[in-house]
């Protein structure tokens, strides 16, 4: 895996094979960045313009990606950036806080089309958005992606013990709404 690793990178440097290689790298992770995306963002528009900026951050910093991780790994750190850089810009300019946007966007989600989930999805989503922004970043990557810590830590560049903290502190907030 770390040789192909770094021969895929290596043609994402190339000129001659940038442009293949870029598309491949779209194709292969589109869809894995947008979920990761859209569990932060909630927004299925929102959802696609960070995905973009995500792979437009990744095709014009290939150049100083070293290796110290996966590739895989830099990605969902440029996306998770991306889209907190986005929340924060949007609750700004509607003079929010980030977790009152965030919130209104968890109240939003039954009238968005693309959410397909039952009342206890719903309700899952709208109290996974009350909840502060790192342990929710967390439980989502950890409960919905099904990432191990060691691989959060590498995209947040945040110990163990603090994700497992934040984590556990997550699902025993959620528990407590739902045992109310």
């Amino acid at each position: 895996m770390e040789i192909q690793q770094s021969l895929f990178v290596n043609s994402l440097k190339e000129p001659e094979t940038r442009e293949e290689a870029f598309k491949r790298l779209v194709s292969e992770y589109k869809e894995r960045l947008y979920w990761h995306i859209r569990k932060l963002v909630l927004d299925h528009d929102d959802a696609n313009d960070v995905v973009q900026n995500t792979f437009i951050k990744i095709h014009l910093n290939i150049e100083k990606f070293k290796g110290n991780s996966t590739l895989y790994t830099w990605m969902y750190r440029i996306a998770t950036n991306e889209a907190i850089n986005f929340i924060n810009s949007k609750s700004s300019k509607m003079g929010l806080q980030n977790q009152e946007w965030i919130e209104a966007k968890a109240d939003q989600l039954t009238a968005d089309p693309y959410f397909d989930g039952d009342e206890a999805a719903f309700f899952l989503q709208k109290e996974v958005a009350k909840l502060p922004e790192k342990q929710r970043i967390v439980f989502n990557m950890r409960y919905f992606d099904g990432m191990t810590y060691q691989v959060i830590s590498e995209i947040l560049d945040t110990s163990i013990g603090a994700l497992k903290a934040s984590y556990h502190h997550a699902v025993r907030k959620i528990k407590n709404k739902l045992n109310d």
